[in-house]
């Protein structure tokens, strides 16, 4: 199953909110060389690009789907590459990340890797979620643990690498980052009904699991999730707490 940009845009306005905060936090100095990690359709990167004057952007995801779309934002200062994050190599003035990092598995040697991308005083800047507690996301493994899903998926579950605010300030400061800056925000969302949290999370947690689910089951599966959110979120309009982790940190010369 790909990624569905007209899916992944339908919250577009409550996604690009910490990529507004996380934009804060940058230092934008003259002629910078920066990559943007999971860049999807390319809009927000374009944003980035605006924002740092005479600087050269790439943006890398690994959808064809979404760089699709983000192909027609290419300009002088601005490009576009299928790539995967974990095969990132060169030196950049800003590596930056908006909810992408979050597909990647194993953290504890992810962030170290990304940071040493950064060169001598350059800036690591990542936004990711930390939602995946929330009853939207707990509902999706309680029914793949359960029958017919459980058999058809073998058993997989995501669990996802997120960790702690501490943990990756510890990282940071363990590869010899400064000015580290890390922390946790909830975001505020307040959608229409239940059914519109099913449709959020169907642009993106649902995504790999449905990548693994027959085609057969997955009509099947969105109807018990639905009426499962249904029963937990009764009241209209929902309010939806999203979780948010944000850090900058600079690498030492």
């Amino acid at each position: 199953m790909p990624w569905n940009p007209d899916v992944y845009h339908k919250f577009q306005k409550e996604r690009s909110a910490p990529f507004d905060d996380l934009l804060s936090f940058i230092k934008c100095n003259d002629g910078m060389h920066v990559i943007d990690l999971g860049c999807g359709t390319g809009e927000l990167t374009q944003r980035l690009a605006d924002a740092l004057p005479n600087s050269d952007v790439l943006g890398i995801d690994n959808s064809a789907e979404m760089l699709a779309r983000a192909s027609a934002l290419t300009a002088s200062n601005l490009h576009f590459e299928q790539a995967s994050i974990e095969t990132i190599t060169g030196q950049w003035d800003l590596v930056f990340s908006h909810a992408a990092i979050q597909w990647v598995d194993h953290h504890e040697l992810l962030i170290p890797n990304l940071l040493s991308l950064v060169a001598p005083n350059g800036q690591f800047a990542v936004q990711m979620p930390s939602n995946h507690n929330h009853l939207s996301h707990t509902l999706i493994r309680e029914i793949a643990s359960e029958e017919p899903y459980y058999t058809a998926l073998n058993g997989w579950v995501r669990v996802s690498p997120v960790l702690t605010i501490e943990q990756y300030a510890e990282l940071l400061y363990m590869d010899g980052a400064s000015e580290i800056n890390v922390m946790e925000k909830v975001y505020p969302h307040v959608l229409e009904n239940a059914d519109a949290l099913a449709d959020w999370t169907s642009g993106t947690t649902l995504v790999p699991l449905f990548e693994r689910l027959p085609k057969e089951l997955h009509e099947s599966f969105m109807q018990e999730y639905r009426t499962r959110l249904r029963n937990h979120f009764r009241q209209t309009p929902v309010f939806y707490g999203f979780r948010r982790i944000l850090f900058t940190a600079t690498r030492s010369e």
